[in-house]
């Protein structure tokens, strides 16, 4: 697999543990605006330390073949991270599928960047990874999340009452899906 992948605007790559200061600069610049869509945080998350374990975390799992994870940066600025896509929890078998998971940067809202990004990713999960289903599960009132999920071609197959504690507090998620239709 591949570090980096390049679309008509973006750069989605895989980063280890020398990228620490920027995925530390991104999670920093975006901790208010990323606090109601995400797990509490602890005051050391906000550390190149955490960030680098992270980082090295991630990469034994993408080594493992259970995770897929990009860092999104703009070609434009391919040093500054304005986002990331993540494909987790990778079952293969019978299942062929995982969950997914994005984030953008708050100042980089309304431009295109994650549906870019996303197309990209479903591509790469039912292409090179040979995936038949990808699931995403989003907040009711996350309506930009939603509107990019169905732009990409998810569809609703349900409400998960209390899915996931995000941010304390256990929240329903919509349960969306995206199928590989090539694949028999």
């Amino acid at each position: 697999m591949q570090d980096d992948y390049v679309t008509h605007r973006l750069i989605l790559r895989t980063l280890g543990e020398d990228g620490a200061s920027q995925v530390l600069d991104y999670v920093t610049r975006n901790k208010e605006f990323l606090q109601p869509w995400e797990p509490l945080r602890s005051p050391d998350f906000y550390s190149l330390d955490a960030q680098r374990e992270m980082l090295r975390f991630d990469r034994e799992c993408i080594d493992q073949g259970i995770l897929f994870k990009v860092w999104i940066s703009k070609q434009s600025d391919p040093e500054r991270i304005i986002g990331s896509v993540s494909l987790s929890n990778i079952v293969r078998g019978v299942f062929l599928s995982c969950h997914v998971g994005y984030k953008l940067d708050a100042r980089e809202l309304n431009k295109g960047y994650m549906s870019e990004a996303l197309e990209k990713v479903a591509g790469i999960a039912f292409q090179q990874l040979g995936l038949h289903r990808l699931e995403a599960n989003i907040m009711p009132r996350n309506a930009a999340s939603l509107r990019i999920a169905e732009k990409a071609g998810f569809q609703p197959e349900g409400l998960a009452k209390k899915y996931l504690k995000i941010n304390g507090k256990w929240e329903d998620h919509i349960h969306m899906t995206l199928l590989n239709e090539d694949m028999e």
